[in-house]
């Protein structure tokens, strides 16, 4: 039987996120509806992930180019998401640490700073994205310069730090409000675009030109990797840890179950989302004639004049920024989660904060600079794909670590679970694999 955490970890380490660990009180009692609204909230923080700036390069460009076709990947994406954050979840309460601490307690040194450092990639990326859109988003609602917007989000760290004072139930309080309100923008653009739905139910199937050509496997790839994202894994084993949970097997098998439902509840609503940027694409864009268009700017000028409404695009920008914004505070927590858990160095979430985004502006302006705001939105779909190079170093642990009935004990995942698990594991490494090969081949 391998160690435990308390023998390995030091006992002041266990603690994720420091004062916001246990600090969600449940219900213990009473209707499981009830039980359930203690424990929902950490789900919509881990779907947020799921629909950020990078995300709506990827589906743009996938709509526009190729119709509807990728509308699978997007739901074949999010159903992987939805298992897998699952697995997630049950290794948090079942151990009583995120994914992050228990790689920590399990690899040796050199291990755990290369998963370390390859995570921490991983959450530039997403920083990165979070950056561009955000400042295209600020330039296409009040004309602010894209160079001075990429410096301005960087000011975010002091949004992150009123609501970190405030208790963890405020920041999904706040999540949520930003989600219905771009929710909300793309179900009134998707009654102006008027989609031919019987087209979007025939692109759930899969189309052979997936696996043929070698843009549409890219693109496919950055919606995979926007989809299920490598830190959301370990954000989610974090986050989690804030409900205040009994000892016993029974309370922690509860809890389980409640915070599968909550973070299922909140990835099918983040379909609903990645999917409706997709079919907006297809048919605002593709539908028109458009298939070259890929970049944030460009969607938002042809988007009035196509749908025939200039609310469109104003619906366009405001979601835009609302997704950074929320994607601003998962990230922190996720990066924080992971520096505590891989090498326990603490900071303060506003000095934590400003360090990532510092590091995502450097190449943001350079890009800039150098390309002009035309670049861009390669740079948005780059990071996607290096989000999809880095999910294996997420995902063979965690289906490792819940496999393993020595660590997990009676609350281990299924076989089945676990076998379709590493399955999706398989797939992803596969399908990256033949990304860089194809990379190398030309």
């Amino acid at each position: 039987m391998p160690p435990t955490a308390a023998q390995t970890i030091p006992q002041e380490s266990v603690r994720s996120l420091g004062a916001a660990y246990g600090s969600v009180k449940i219900r213990k009692t009473g209707p499981v509806f009830r039980r359930f609204l203690s424990f929902a909230g950490p789900g919509y923080l881990v779907a947020t992930g799921y629909m950020d700036p990078g995300n709506w390069a990827t589906a743009i460009a996938g709509g526009a180019s190729f119709g509807m076709a990728l509308l699978f990947i997007a739901v074949l994406s999010s159903l992987m998401a939805i298992l897998l954050q699952a697995l997630s979840a049950r290794l948090a309460f079942a151990t009583g640490r995120d994914l992050a601490q228990n790689c920590g307690q399990s690899f040796p040194r050199p291990v755990r700073l290369g998963f370390w450092l390859i995570m921490e990639m991983a959450i530039v990326a997403t920083d990165l994205a979070e950056v561009i859109g955000t400042a295209i988003g600020l330039e296409l609602l009040t004309g602010l310069p894209l160079g001075a917007g990429v410096v301005l989000t960087s000011l975010d760290a002091l949004l992150i730090l009123a609501f970190m004072r405030f208790g963890f139930r405020k920041i999904e309080a706040f999540v949520v409000a930003l989600l219905v309100l771009i929710a909300s923008c793309f179900a009134i653009e998707l009654v102006l675009a008027r989609p031919d739905m019987a087209d979007a139910a025939k692109a759930l199937l899969p189309s052979r030109d997936l696996f043929t050509n070698p843009a549409m496997l890219y693109l496919g790839l950055g919606i995979l990797g926007a989809t299920v994202m490598p830190h959301n894994l370990y954000l989610h084993s974090g986050i989690v840890l804030t409900r205040a949970i009994g000892p016993s097997h029974a309370e922690k098998a509860s809890a389980i179950r409640l915070a599968i439902l909550d973070s299922t509840i909140a990835l099918l609503f983040a379909l609903l989302i990645n999917g409706s940027i997709l079919i907006l694409a297809a048919a605002a864009f593709h539908a028109h004639g458009h298939p070259e268009v890929a970049a944030l700017p460009d969607a938002y000028r042809l988007i009035a004049p196509l749908l025939g409404s200039a609310l469109a695009a104003k619906l366009f920008a405001i979601a835009l920024i609302a997704c950074g914004m929320n994607s601003t505070l998962t990230a922190t927590l996720a990066g924080q989660i992971v520096m505590e858990g891989f090498v326990n160095i603490r900071l303060n979430p506003v000095a934590r904060r400003l360090l990532t985004r510092l590091i995502a502006i450097v190449p943001a302006v350079a890009t800039i600079l150098i390309g002009g705001a035309s670049a861009t939105n390669g740079l948005l779909v780059l990071s996607q794909v290096v989000l999809s190079l880095t999910l294996p170093f997420a995902v063979v642990p965690l289906v490792w670590f819940t496999a393993s009935c020595g660590r997990m004990g009676g609350l281990v995942a299924p076989w089945t679970t676990s076998a379709v698990a590493a399955l999706i594991a398989v797939a992803i490494i596969g399908l990256n694999a033949k990304l860089v090969f194809d990379a190398i081949a030309g």
